[in-house]
């Protein structure tokens, strides 16, 4: 299983410099630095001795990882924080942290000549690496430096575990090689037992934890004013196929009259893809990038925008967190919560199982079946505004009572990485 593993890696390297700069079309810092995936990393000045690294793999792990970032940086005053990633909005995202004491860098692909020297340049002595984001060379190349991996807010669904068991000769060392892992829940625990990690713990979800943007209540005030008075509400982080879903739903939906429905993409680069499939209907619409006052006449605001998610949920009335309404596992609902705003989720939330359910449960968010429930939901909210307040109030309670997964990972890290 190991050799088939690296015999498609060796196939696909040829072609990833052209995927990455395909991606870069709509993305440019996909083109930035393309060498540092292939372990290229050029004359740099000496890093420090004491490297702490941590792999936040996207946007949403960046921000959830940001309070531990700055743990470690209190508690280590000589230590230096790698963080690095694979999307170009988490890279643009941690641009926020960098500075003298955190360094950035693209994890390089999988294959033993990046990864080693990967590991030559910035010889980080410990690693912690977010959610479940491991990689067989990477881990095994770490256990023979003695570089002690942790994997933090772990979770693994069923699916993916299903993936893992079919490929158990590969992945169960991978797992085992991990030093301790740190887990959302007791069912992510128990799945990642399973896949073969050894010491597994359950400390929460850093998610919680996260603060929104400081500049999100002026973002959002600045949307409401362009918006106006009108009934609005946003679908964010929609995927491929879902936006015709909700379009076709949209079409007989009974909600209030002059409603704006707010669709925000998950991925930049379908910006252009969904202005396309508004045109093609023939459906009024402005964007977000125009900057302007969003006209009576348009019924759609596609947010084609970057770093302003929490805004789009704040200013909207109610709020559906997509990537569900398709077996995709959807999206973290947490955020949309936070804003204070009521949340709807679709069938599919295995991604965020426990979150969508407890959510659920406790008033704070509810569940539809397809696109034509959630604009049913969507009127139906819309037009009971104190299903909405209570909604809020038990979004706050809910939040409330999950907090402090940080602080709880911090005490346990702390012995390695921060004494």
């Amino acid at each position: 299983m190991q050799l088939v593993y690296r015999l498609l890696w060796w196939i696909a390297l040829p072609l990833l410099p052209l995927r990455l700069w395909w991606r870069g079309r709509r993305e440019p810092g996909y083109r930035d630095r393309i060498g540092e995936r292939f372990g290229f990393y050029g004359p740099a000045s000496p890093v420090a001795r004491d490297v702490v690294w941590v792999h936040a793999v996207s946007l949403g792990e960046t921000r959830a990882v940001t309070p531990l970032v700055r743990r470690i940086l209190d508690a280590r005053p000589q230590a230096t924080v790698l963080l690095t990633h694979m999307t170009a909005t988490g890279r643009a995202a941690g641009a926020e942290l960098a500075g003298p004491r955190v360094i950035q860098a693209w994890l390089p692909y999988d294959v033993p000549f990046a990864v080693d020297a990967f590991l030559t340049r910035f010889a980080p002595r410990v690693g912690l690496l977010m959610e479940t984001e491991v990689w067989p060379t990477l881990v095994a190349a770490c256990a023979r430096r003695r570089i002690a991996l942790f994997l933090v807010n772990a979770r693994l669904s069923a699916r993916s575990l299903a993936g893992y068991q079919r490929a158990h000769s590969l992945t169960e060392p991978m797992f085992a090689a991990l030093r301790t892992v740190y887990a959302q829940t007791e069912a992510d625990a128990a799945r990642l037992h399973e896949a073969g990690a050894h010491d597994v713990k359950v400390i929460g979800n850093l998610k919680f934890d996260v603060s929104a943007p400081a500049d999100t209540a002026a973002r959002s005030a600045e949307l409401r004013r362009r918006i106006g008075p009108r009934p609005t509400w946003v679908a964010g982080c929609t995927r491929d196929g879902e936006e015709a879903l909700i379009l076709d739903a949209l079409a007989s939906a009974p909600l209030p009259e002059a409603t704006l429905t707010v669709i925000v993409p998950r991925h930049p680069q379908r910006f252009a893809d969904v202005a396309a499939l508004l045109t093609a209907r023939g459906i009024a619409f402005v964007r977000r990038s125009d900057a302007c006052d969003v006209p009576a006449t348009a019924s759609v605001l596609l947010g084609d925008s970057l770093g302003e998610l929490a805004a789009y949920y704040a200013a909207a009335d109610v709020a559906f967190v997509a990537g569900n309404l398709a077996p995709l596992g959807g999206h973290n609902l947490i955020e949309a919560i936070a804003a204070g705003t009521p949340t709807l989720v679709g069938p599919h939330t295995f991604n965020f199982a426990q979150a969508a359910q407890e959510a659920i449960a406790v008033g704070a968010a509810r569940r539809v079946d397809d696109a034509a429930g959630l604009l049913r939901e969507v009127g139906l909210l819309l037009a009971d505004p104190e299903g909405r307040a209570r909604m809020r109030v038990a979004g706050a309670a809910f939040l409330a009572a999950h907090r402090g997964a940080t602080e709880r990972l911090w005490r346990e890290l702390s012995r390695s990485i921060g004494g």
